[in-house]
């Protein structure tokens, strides 16, 4: 069997420079990517019994394509290329990671959670660009390829320690912070008028 946490950690986390090049590295399989950071998104995160690796710090762990429904809707057809780029160059509404990293950053960035368009989405608007760059000088990524990604998922939230993770995290003493800070701010956008 595969030692899975070894080979997540093998290959060396990509820039977003390097990540979003074309031709891309990234191949477009379903697979797991990890978040390594150069600066820590919020003070309250111990990072500790993170792993790091030249002066980056692990904090996020995510999937794609995800678990695929038991309903009978059909699977996502997502796969790590997609996900990675849209973490990097989408916005909150698409994205967990961004979502959780601007509401951490909104007063360093000066950036809030507005409601967008119908209403019915939330993003940090103009400070979408704010956060890009952010990502852009601070947030790097490594991934491998897993034909269940899920399952791995799994095992590195149970082995891991990813202070912002969510879903299947709440064991972890960041997770109640994190969940308030979010929360937080989704109030505060559903306040404020939409943009």
């Amino acid at each position: 069997m595969i030692d899975r946490r070894t080979t997540y950690l093998t290959a060396p986390p990509f820039t977003a420079e390097e990540a979003l090049t074309r031709p891309s590295p990234i191949p477009p399989s379903p697979g797991v990517y990890g978040w390594w950071f150069g600066a820590i998104p919020h003070p309250e995160i111990d990072t500790e019994a993170c792993e790091t690796r030249n002066g980056l710090t692990l904090l996020y762990a995510g999937i794609s394509p995800s678990r695929p429904p038991t309903n009978g809707k059909p699977a996502s057809r997502q796969n790590i290329r997609r996900r990675i780029r849209t973490h990097y160059r989408g916005n909150a509404e698409g994205s967990t990671l961004r979502k959780t990293l601007g509401c951490l950053l909104s007063n360093e960035l000066g950036i809030e959670l507005r409601r967008v368009g119908s209403g019915n989405r939330r993003t940090f608007h103009a400070g979408e660009k704010l956060l890009t760059q952010w990502m852009t000088a601070n947030a790097f990524v490594s991934w491998i390829e897993h034909p269940e990604p899920w399952v791995l998922e799994d095992e590195l939230i149970a082995d891991l320690d990813l202070p912002l993770n969510l879903q299947g995290n709440r064991r972890h003493p960041f997770h109640p912070v994190l969940s308030e800070i979010r929360r937080e701010a989704v109030v505060n956008a559903n306040n404020l008028g939409v943009v």
